[in-house]
């Protein structure tokens, strides 16, 4: 049955169905209860749809436990590594929410050698190339929009047509090859690369147009990366009316086959389908060495509110026309400083077990009267925040939730006050998980050599398997800050840490599920007879500090895990990067002095060393040598 309702999904959704028959296989499919055959990157997965899992994916099969892994469906015959698996949406997160296909290996053979023709300038930093490439590469993307990978997007109501989102690494090299080529030496200047996360997007005739918006630029502080230009393939050729609208720019209303487009990040910019015929393009974006960038606390906090309402639009549709409104003042703002928002702003007030607090993705309140500590109400914007599993249950599918507008927040301390909460977490002693082991008997030899009866819990050898087991465990346990006892949550206050207004969680890895062993069993093998006990969820979290603060009779806390604060610096200049390298000690320009003396003053304020040529000491650095000949006698 189960193998028939997975085949019967691709069939409706391969075809015009009639609405009477693709309603019957909803509600059939509402009626079917399933447990995960798989766990995948933190998500259970199912091979066919039913009333919790209900939402597609693409994944490597690889991944996919062995057991089971044919029963699992492949969508496409271009992709046959490819399986197609059943989410339940409750669980979806920020690593998540959105399904990154694997294709590098529909290029691995493929001749890539993909080089620009004449290259036309439409309006200020809008550019235009005609795309030669070989046959083979043009039919292999040409392709890509029969894999049948399409998956509806969060934001579905503001884009049109349909899309998904792919990684390739070769095609994004084959493009940073070409774009390198196109680009004019003004623009192509710190040009990195092209980034290899791509969505393909298909529209018919008829499809709304993907609204006006901007896009959201991406950035890397690690790297010092960021991207300045959006980057559109068009896979067909057709006419609009335009088919692409830069608002204050360039309109263009005819594209052909195998054009790139590129055009700076601060425009806005509208997409329409083509008239005659379907309209498929891949977008990605050009990716350059990070100028001066400057932060605004402000956009981290707006850029956090966006995707927490992402995620609460799964289940509260609603909620998708104001993330995208954040998502387009967060993208502006990096480029312009952030402006006048609407005059009202989008809450959320949840209970979760008798807790209640509300939320808008950035900032967390509950009632200071409640009794909760601040350790408990860091717990709970974290299991909010990373939509946390207890037992096999997603903490959003465990909250009720209200959507709430508002002017500002003034109404929370008065809303929460008539709403009495009460503490829902223990506090854990987590040693009680290890109990030590017993003494060693020395008349225990084995289940057939033993006087009086064999006891496994005294012999030396499983006692010594067992400490071994124990160590391991108590590793993972004792540093977690929260554990999940099948569906009740246990705290460790003493891994949150409250010092002045911040709290420190303690902890620096993601969700695992950790066995810990204790001794018996019936045979006669030691290892057989050190197995598990029990299984406990840990979160050990790697977060930037929580902001705490009280007043109004409201515990306040914000928390800002992307830290997506960046503004373009108003200040210009050039950042030398330092590397390591075998000294030419014949050569003093190649020493330190050099690397210093190439820093553009501009960057260096008033009370920085290098500023007052402290940087490098002269008669530190003979010392130095003198070390280091040492150290290569060693």
């Amino acid at each position: 049955m189960s193998v028939e309702l997975r085949d019967r999904f691709f069939a409706l959704s391969a075809g015009d169905a009639p609405a009477e028959e693709a309603a019957r296989y909803r509600a059939e499919v509402d009626t079917i209860d399933a447990r995960p055959a798989a766990t995948v990157d933190g998500l259970d997965v199912s091979w066919h749809p039913s009333a919790r899992f209900k939402a597609v994916r693409f994944i490597d099969a690889e991944l996919i436990d062995e057991g089971v892994r044919e029963l699992f469906a492949r969508p496409s015959e271009e992709a046959p590594y490819l399986a197609a698996v059943f989410v339940d949406p409750h669980e979806l997160s920020f690593r998540t929410f959105e399904n990154i296909v694997p294709l590098d290996r529909l290029f691995e053979a493929v001749p890539l050698e993909l080089a620009p023709a004449g290259l036309t300038e439409h309006a200020e930093g809008v550019f235009s190339f005609a795309l030669r490439l070989p046959e083979q590469a043009r039919d292999r993307l040409s392709r890509l929009d029969g894999l049948s990978l399409y998956v509806p997007p969060l934001n579905a109501a503001s884009r049109g047509g349909e899309r998904f989102i792919f990684h390739s690494a070769l095609l994004a090299e084959a493009l940073t090859e070409a774009v390198a080529q196109a680009l004019p030496p003004a623009v192509a200047k710190d040009f990195s690369h092209v980034n290899p996360v791509f969505r393909c997007n298909g529209f018919e005739p008829g499809d709304a147009n993907f609204h006006l918006h901007r896009d959201t630029p991406y950035y890397d502080a690690a790297r010092g990366h960021v991207s300045r230009y959006t980057l559109l393939l068009y896979l067909t050729g057709g006419t609009g009316s335009p088919a692409l609208d830069l608002a204050g720019g360039a309109a263009l209303s005819e594209i052909d086959a195998f054009t790139c487009v590129l055009f700076d990040q601060r425009y806005e910019h509208e997409g329409a389908p083509y008239h005659d015929g379907r309209k498929v393009f891949l977008r990605t974006e050009l990716v350059f060495a990070a100028a001066d960038v400057t932060e605004e606390p402000e956009i981290g906090a707006l850029f956090s509110k966006a995707c927490y309402l992402t995620g609460e639009s799964v289940f509260a549709p609603e909620l998708a026309r104001h993330a995208d409104a954040y998502y387009n003042r967060v993208a502006a703002a990096h480029w312009d400083g952030l402006g006048e928002g609407p005059g009202r702003e989008t809450f959320v007030h949840k209970e979760f077990r008798g807790v209640h607090f509300v939320a808008n993705g950035y900032d967390f309140w509950f009632a200071e009267s409640d009794g909760l500590s601040a350790a408990e109400c860091a717990a709970i914007t974290l299991l909010d925040y990373f939509n946390c599993k207890l037992g096999d249950t997603a903490f959003r599918a465990l909250c009720r939730t209200e959507v709430i507008e508002a002017e500002d927040a003034r109404w929370i301390p008065e809303f929460l006050r008539a709403r009495q909460s009460r503490p829902t977490m223990t506090r854990v002693d987590k040693t009680a998980f290890f109990p030590d082991a017993e003494q060693p008997h020395s008349a225990i030899c084995c289940p057939f050599h033993t006087w009086g009866g064999y006891d496994p819990t005294r012999h030396d050898e499983i006692i010594e398997l067992y400490e071994e087991a124990r160590s391991f465990a108590a590793a993972h346990i004792l540093p977690a800050p929260i554990l999940m006892l099948g569906a009740d949550v246990a705290l460790d206050p003493d891994r949150f840490v409250i010092q002045d207004n911040l709290i420190h969680v303690l902890g620096k890895e993601g969700l695992a599920p950790v066995n810990f062993a204790a001794c018996w069993n019936d045979e006669s093998v030691a290892e057989d007879y050190v197995t598990v006990a029990a299984k406990v969820g840990v979160t050990r979290f790697l977060v930037p500090p929580i902001l705490y603060g009280e007043s109004g009779g409201c515990r306040h806390l914000r928390f800002d895990f992307f830290r997506n604060s960046w503004m373009v610096d108003h200040r210009q200049g050039t950042v030398p990067v330092p590397r390591i390298t075998e000294l030419s000690w014949a050569d003093p320009e190649e020493r330190g002095g050099g690397w210093r003396r190439s820093v553009d003053d501009a960057l260096i304020d008033e009370d920085h060393p290098l500023a007052a040529g402290e940087w490098w000491d002269d008669d530190e650095d003979d010392d130095w040598d003198d070390e280091e000949e040492d150290e290569d006698e060693d």
